[in-house]
């Protein structure tokens, strides 16, 4: 069983809240799926917006709620995948039943976690991969491993046990509780390094001892908007979602807004871009 709507919006930041605000307002029936104001959260105080002076908290909050008055509907949870099969359908961690809508309009900023450990970069795209569903059909019958300890990362884990031969997650310090829970082998030592040849050999870990892997997939933290889009075959511009003129991607349907297309972090442009891709959402649906 699903929920249907017209639009979903993930990402509950200035981005998406614009974006619903067009979209309710043409009678789109609209989902907001938010999980906390992450950057928003940092700023004491917004006074380079027009007529807003406030906290970032509170223009989270004030605008979430603006975005419900005109009838979308605010969901408070994590997504932990995107798929495409018609339509988009969303699962998500804490709702049973996923969401489904024929527009996605990515809004949930960049992720500012990544692992610093030496031989990282060089082995991008050689067994280093931040891509389950993307790069998992070449490490079938091989040892892998996820970097993370969250629902995010154990999503990861579950679609790889079904290629590789072996999955350990590694949780680079951090408790190990839901790997365990869903039946994975654990490493819980912080890690130092990765090496090979030209292709991804071994993990190392700060007590000294090495793990011997063929591909190694990062899920740290939770799954942001170039993630999602990475997992859809949208085009990245570096570490950005590519976007054209309209907000759109390559991939119909779906669009992106704010600080995850790059460019100035800033409401106002977060704002903008938002609107842009809300009123391009509009055009879409009443074309389909």
């Amino acid at each position: 069983m699903t929920t249907n709507f017209q639009a979903i919006i993930i990402g509950g930041g200035p981005a998406g809240v614009s974006a619903a605000l067009y979209l309710a307002r043409a009678n789109i029936s609209t989902a907001i799926i938010e999980n906390g104001p992450g950057a928003l959260a940092r700023a004491h105080k917004i006074d380079n917006y027009y007529g807003i002076s406030a906290s970032g908290i509170k223009m989270y909050a004030e605008g979430l709620e603006q975005a419900a008055a005109l009838g979308a509907t605010i969901i408070q949870d994590e997504v932990l995948a995107v798929e495409y099969t018609g339509s988009y359908m969303v699962t998500l961690k804490n709702t049973a039943e996923p969401l489904t809508a024929p527009v996605i309009i990515l809004a949930t900023g960049t992720k500012n976690i990544s692992l610093a450990i030496e031989g990282l970069a060089a082995l991008e795209g050689r067994g280093i991969s931040y891509c389950a569903v993307c790069d998992g059909f070449f490490f079938r019958k091989k040892k892998v491993a996820v970097v993370g300890n969250g629902p995010y990362a154990i999503h990861e884990a579950e679609h790889l046990k079904h290629l590789a031969a072996s999955v350990t997650i590694l949780t680079n310090g951090k408790e190990d509780s839901l790997a365990k829970e869903a039946g994975f082998a654990t490493i819980t030592t912080p890690l130092t390094k990765v090496s090979g040849d030209g292709r991804l050999e071994a993990v190392h870990f700060d007590d000294g001892t090495t793990m011997e892997a063929d591909g190694l997939f990062l899920a740290l933290g939770t799954a942001d908007s170039t993630d999602l889009a990475r997992k859809l075959g949208a085009q990245l511009k570096e570490r950005y979602v590519a976007i054209d003129e309209q907000g759109a991607t390559n991939v119909p349907g779906l669009f992106a807004a704010g600080d995850c297309t790059g460019g100035l972090r800033q409401v106002a442009k977060a704002v903008y871009e938002g609107s842009l891709a809300g009123m391009s959402a509009v055009k879409y649906i009443r074309n389909l």
